[in-house]
């Protein structure tokens, strides 16, 4: 008679099993913690993001690239927001007294134009904001088409900025041409408050003379002959 053998079966398929969840398991932990630690870079990097946009958006470098943005779209309310034309026609006036400063004909200017200001300065104001408007227009041709936020990112490769709490001086190199600004903060917002442009300078001195009152034209005529050899002795 034979005996019948027994016989030891070890599930092998069930602990194999076993092993692959474990390790599935194991491999998931690992990509949430990656997906987390992800999430929270990418989250970290947009509100830094966002924060700096925000300070940027205080700053006159933002001020200059809304300007040039508003200038090619000929947005005339943002532009005239910007720019402080009686400031900015004072301190022309001023300008041109100061390169004209112990000569006789800052004398000669000085006493003609202070009588005939006050009736051509509206006038003035306005050729003064018409002729800025046009250059800026020629100026900011660069950034046609551009949007804002590209034009606020790379304003900083045209303009020079330095700022000293509520002042900041800008110098604008723009197709070999430059264009010095004065710009001063008030009420959280930037304005321009002062351009130095030579060409700006001398069309604005000869339609102070041109709009002074007759009576004083062979002086006018005077104080335009000596205005042109200062000029040319600058060049």
């Amino acid at each position: 008679m034979k005996r019948k053998r027994n016989r030891i079966v070890i599930n092998l398929d069930s602990n194999a099993s076993g092993s692959a969840r474990a390790r599935r398991g194991r491999i998931g932990r690992v990509l949430l913690i990656i997906a987390v630690v992800l999430l929270v870079l990418v989250g970290g990097v947009v509100a830094a993001g966002y924060l700096w946009w925000r300070h940027y958006q205080s700053s006159p470098a933002y001020t200059l690239a809304v300007l040039a943005d508003a200038s090619q779209r000929k947005d005339t309310a943002t532009v005239d927001s910007v720019l402080d034309t009686e400031n900015i026609t004072d301190d022309f006036v001023a300008q041109v007294r100061q390169r004209t400063a112990g000569s006789v004909l800052n004398s000669l200017w000085s006493s003609q134009v202070d009588s005939g200001l006050p009736s051509v300065t509206p006038k003035l104001r306005e050729t003064v904001h018409d002729e800025i408007v046009k250059e800026l227009q020629r100026l900011t041709q660069p950034a046609a088409g551009k949007p804002l936020f590209l034009v606020a990112l790379v304003i900083g490769r045209f303009a020079d900025i330095k700022q000293e709490n509520n002042t900041a001086k800008a110098q604008v190199n723009i197709s070999d041409e430059q264009l010095r600004l004065t710009m001063q903060s008030a009420g959280g917002r930037w304005r321009i408050t002062a351009v130095q442009d030579d060409k700006l300078a001398k069309e604005i001195s000869d339609d102070v003379l041109r709009n002074l009152p007759a009576k004083g034209s062979e002086l006018q005529e005077e104080i335009r002959k000596r205005l042109e050899k200062v000029e040319n002795r600058e060049r």
